[in-house]
């Protein structure tokens, strides 16, 4: 799983102009074998079918269509492609001089057995709450500019159908906590994305409390599994994420271009 429907509802936090301008498509005979998220100006989320994935057509072309900025995909300078692992396109970005990037570890939990009780006052956010969710979010990863408008663009979004927010709270009623998460239909992999804990609230157990509650709420929607990935080197992230019953994967590796 290299692009979950998930990804594009969070982006949609933009708006639908804004993420129908960041999606491109690779198609052959009337199908889609490849799509890519512009998340961000320099990193392309690209996922292809499970078919076409060794396709070397198709795996050129993605190649010539990212190295090229007039082609429309990625800009000049520095810019980083995610994309599944064992895909032929990432033999041909190395062969043109295209470097491994730090790696990332991806988690999965099973979702056929009970979920426990998080252990913690957990509440889904209405638009009524967006305010607080919002908060949590700037409180909880340096730099957000997240608000209550964008929350509400998200929610507006095609995707936010099959998605949840979730506050936890503790015994002093302050919110501590937040996680979105997103199905991807039943039986399909579900996406934590985001998860952050109020810096103000850390250690105190309140991630792996979320990230219960998030598994939980996945599997109410009908989720087969949780996923998500965080950078290896944020430790404290995976450990979490283990805490909650989550099982590391092998790592995976973006590739990037030097300016």
């Amino acid at each position: 799983m290299q692009l979950h429907p998930g990804d594009l509802g969070w982006f949609w936090r933009s708006g639908a102009e804004a993420t129908a301008a960041a999606v491109r498509t690779w198609s052959r005979d009337g199908r889609i074998l490849a799509v890519g998220l512009l998340d961000g100006p320099g990193l392309l989320r690209l996922t292809i079918a499970p078919d076409a994935q060794r396709d070397e057509e198709l795996a050129r072309q993605l190649v010539d269509d990212v190295t090229e900025p007039e082609r429309g995909v990625l800009p000049e300078g520095k810019v980083n492609i995610e994309a599944p692992t064992g895909a032929l396109v990432h033999d041909l970005l190395s062969e043109d001089g295209w470097n491994a990037d730090e790696p990332w570890t991806p988690l999965r939990r099973d979702l056929t057995e009970p979920v426990q009780d998080p252990g913690v006052r957990i509440e889904a956010v209405g638009p009524e709450q967006a305010h607080v969710f919002a908060a949590v979010h700037r409180a909880a990863f340096d730099g957000s500019k997240f608000t209550d408008e964008r929350w509400h663009a998200m929610a507006a979004g095609l995707p936010y159908a099959d998605a949840r927010c979730l506050v936890a709270y503790d015994d002093q009623a302050n919110a501590v906590a937040a996680v979105t998460v997103w199905s991807a239909g039943p039986g399909r992999p579900g996406l934590l994305e985001p998860m952050g804990v109020h810096r103000e609230h850390r250690r105190h157990g309140y991630g792996e409390a979320i990230t219960v509650a998030a598994a939980a709420a996945l599997q109410e929607l009908g989720s087969s599994s949780a996923l998500v990935c965080t950078p290896s080197s944020n430790v404290g992230a995976v450990a979490t994420y283990t805490s909650a019953g989550f099982q590391q994967r092998p790592e995976v590796r973006d590739h990037y271009r030097d300016a």
